[in-house]
């Protein structure tokens, strides 16, 4: 094993459980588009890693389906050591827990046909999104629960990711550990800061009317994981979480995927970005206003946007306000060694978003050696390190400010490389997948032995029928009995 792979693998500071029994964990996912937002992405790369750990994962989605990787058989990137259990390496499975795929393409908000309702859920579902709410949450939680409740003791651990539904409240068959990546209501925050009519912001404030379930559900979650501090204490603030649930695990890049191949020749001018959805919180608008400013020095300065292209709204209408037709391309469906060679090519690898929950485009842009210029919204700071060490960074929606980073760096090899250099190390130190499988296990097994604990309370307090009954409560202003004296003494 070279240097560079074994600081890939997780921290063993993490890795106390690592020696007691494999875990049968139901990971949930309402939507697992693997190649278009965080949520498909996570469950994908977090899947295979437990899977390496020796755990058996089912996932359990809803359309776009999450695409899963097969294993090769191999371990862990860490090799296990002479002390621990032999792994499986049994790859993940999906089960398909179907909605009515209401937004699918190229018939988005469409009215299912009659033979395709199969129940009240299905109703629903239609129901709400014909009154412009987002039905997904709360209708795949309750299709959830009816599956796990089903299935009650095929599962260690049940781990939603960010479904935070009414479904997933009570008994759901085993433990729940949930994954908030950042409170959706910082996009209808900033989405509604945008909007220009009234009408804009009913519609804004009818879509995002999930966030409060999501709100109410949140508070009563045992174990909530996040991704970064910042989404942390976002949660905790915007969620009322209470904060001694809410847990950091970091997660990461595919180093063996995203890594440098000197092979790759790089464009000049190139810049690369990802932008999965035309909405503010990304701050496409603003890059591609500074790409304008950009290329009055550097004619060349071309931007690739791996996402789909807006027909209308504000990233349309800058683009063509600026000229810069021939300037922007969007990419989508590639493959991930397509993607990976197109942030190769790059000179720079920018992040405009103004706020990101954990920023996965950051981090893996960096494993490829790639120089990046991101802006210091959310949680972009904690992945992507201190301006001029890691990264170059500068203040959210500020185009003026974008447009020297890009000018900076697309005219100083040296820089580049450095950064480039400095940013591939910082991910191997710190932003696996594997460091991040390791510590969602830990977290798993407190989830676990919480449980078994609160059951064994409840089975010990629990009085049975003809035995004692338990004393009422004192009440103040009533002599205390001589045992409750007793039980004060001895406390």
């Amino acid at each position: 094993m070279t240097a560079e792979a074994s600081r890939t693998g997780p921290g063993r500071e993490l890795a106390a459980g690592a020696e007691e029994q494999p875990l049968r964990i139901a990971l949930l996912t309402y939507k697992g588009n693997p190649f278009c937002g965080g949520q498909g992405v996570y469950v994908r790369h977090l899947s295979r890693e437990l899977a390496r750990l020796g755990h058996r994962v089912e996932v359990i989605g809803a359309q776009p389906y999450p695409v899963l990787d097969v294993l090769d058989g191999t371990p862990a990137t860490d090799p296990p050591r002479h002390t621990d259990p032999p792994r499986h390496t049994d790859p993940p499975r999906l089960t398909e827990l179907p909605s009515l795929d209401l937004y699918r393409q190229p018939d988005p908000f469409r009215t299912p046909k009659r033979d395709e309702y199969r129940d009240w859920v299905d109703a629903l579902e239609v129901a709400t999104m014909w009154t412009g709410g987002f039905p997904e949450p709360l209708t795949f939680s309750l299709r959830a629960r009816r599956h796990l409740r089903a299935r009650r003791g095929d599962f260690d651990v049940v781990h939603d990711n960010q479904t935070l539904g009414y479904g997933l409240l009570g008994d759901v068959g085993a433990p729940l550990v949930t994954t908030v990546h950042h409170p959706i209501t910082v996009d209808r925050r900033l989405e509604l800061a945008a909007a220009e009519t009234w009408q804009r912001r009913y519609s804004v404030r009818r879509w995002y009317a999930f966030t409060r379930m999501q709100k109410r559900v949140a508070r009563r979650l045992p174990t909530v994981l996040t991704v970064s501090g910042t989404s942390r204490q976002e949660i905790i603030a915007d969620l009322g979480v209470r904060a001694d649930r809410v847990h950091v695990v970091h997660i990461g890049a595919d180093t063996d995927l995203f890594r440098p191949d000197p092979a790759v020749a790089k464009v000049p001018g190139r810049i690369v970005t990802t932008s999965s959805a035309d909405v503010p919180l990304k701050g496409l608008v603003h890059l591609v206003e500074a790409l304008a400013k950009t290329r009055t020095e550097h004619p060349d300065a071309h931007l690739v946007v791996v996402g789909r292209r807006p027909a209308e709204g504000p990233v349309a209408q800058a683009i063509e306000r600026y000229g810069l037709g021939g300037a922007v391309e969007f990419v989508k469906g590639i493959s991930d060694a397509e993607l990976v060679d197109l942030v190769r090519s790059a000179q720079v690898a920018c992040v405009p978003s103004l706020y990101e929950g954990f920023s996965l485009p950051a981090a893996e842009a960096m494993a490829t050696g790639t120089p990046l210029l991101a802006t210091t919204g959310g949680a972009i700071p904690e992945v992507a390190g201190a301006d001029g060490e890691t990264c170059l960074a500068v203040r959210p929606g500020d185009a003026g400010a974008l447009a020297a980073g890009l000018k900076r760096l697309l005219g100083d090899e040296a820089l580049r490389a450095r950064l480039g250099a400095a940013g591939r190390e910082r991910v191997l130190r710190h932003f696996t997948w594997a460091r991040a499988a390791e510590g969602t296990v830990a977290r798993y097994r407190e989830a676990i032995a919480r449980t078994a604990a609160d059951r064994e309370t409840r089975r010990t307090t629990t009085p049975r029928p003809g035995g004692p009954q338990p004393r009422p409560p004192h009440r103040p202003g009533r002599p205390a009995a001589p045992e409750e004296h007793e039980s004060r003494a001895t406390c």
